[in-house]
């Protein structure tokens, strides 16, 4: 694994060669490229190594301090791995929650009108967070939606079938259209998803848009499997 890290201090040609000397005494460090202009240092590490542990190969009490690089995304998903499930899926389970609850309270006890409020609340909300950054969440469902991948656009257009489909459930907007076309976007959406999970894909989940960093997983494949099933049980009660 690489990561890239600030270096302070490192300021002549001495003092690079002094700290990658430093760096590559250290047995789990490969290569190490340390960069004077801007003070950034470049590890690769047969396992990951903590700040604290760099710090200590580098020397502790000298000139040279090492941090992360914020600009370095992936210290932010290597300690996002190391959150428990819940803590990472908080986010998702709170909203899922939520609209699970009101969608129970304002159906009467009708398991087909719970299903359709849940629908109508699960794809206004998601298509809100959505929008929050447009731009952000087409580039993260590029990576892993088959047909984001060959059509850009259709990350931007995504939200906004969304957010019809929600209106759509919300004012009963005609149910075989509706849930029709529900059962085809998600299970459409479901391949790409499948496909990441199953190849091991380490890349954020875009359902919460680029609010929340979550990782793509099982959850994502039961929350598009979740929904085609209950489009189609609305199908099946419509009938």
């Amino acid at each position: 694994m690489t990561h890239t890290y600030v270096v302070k201090g490192v300021t002549c040609e001495g003092c690079v060669a002094k700290v990658k000397s430093k760096l590559l005494m250290h047995p789990d460090v490969s290569s190490a490229d340390v960069k004077l202009q801007n003070q950034k240092t470049t590890i690769t590490m047969q396992r990951h190594l903590t700040v604290d542990e760099l710090q200590e190969a580098i020397g502790r009490g000298t000139k040279y301090q090492i941090s992360a690089d914020a600009t370095d995304h992936s210290h932010a998903e290597l300690k996002d791995s190391h959150k428990s499930w819940l803590a990472t899926y908080k986010p998702l389970l709170i909203i899922a929650a939520f609209i699970g609850s009101v969608s129970i309270l304002t159906s009467s006890a009708h398991v087909g009108i719970a299903m359709n409020n849940f629908m109508a609340g699960f794809f206004l909300v998601f298509s809100f967070f959505k929008f929050l950054d447009l731009k952000a969440f087409a580039s993260s469902y590029a990576m892993y939606d088959v047909l984001t991948k060959k059509l850009p656009v259709y990350g931007y257009v995504y939200p906004f079938i969304e957010l019809a489909l929600g209106l759509a459930f919300l004012t009963g907007f005609n149910p075989i259209v509706t849930n029709w076309t529900t059962l085809i976007v998600m299970g459409f959406s479901s391949i790409g998803v499948i496909q990441s999970v199953v190849s091991k894909q380490k890349i954020r989940c875009a359902c919460l848009g680029a609010v929340f960093n979550l990782p793509m997983s099982t959850v994502t494949i039961v929350e598009d499997a979740l929904m085609v099933a209950m489009s189609g049980l609305l199908l099946i009660g419509v009938h």
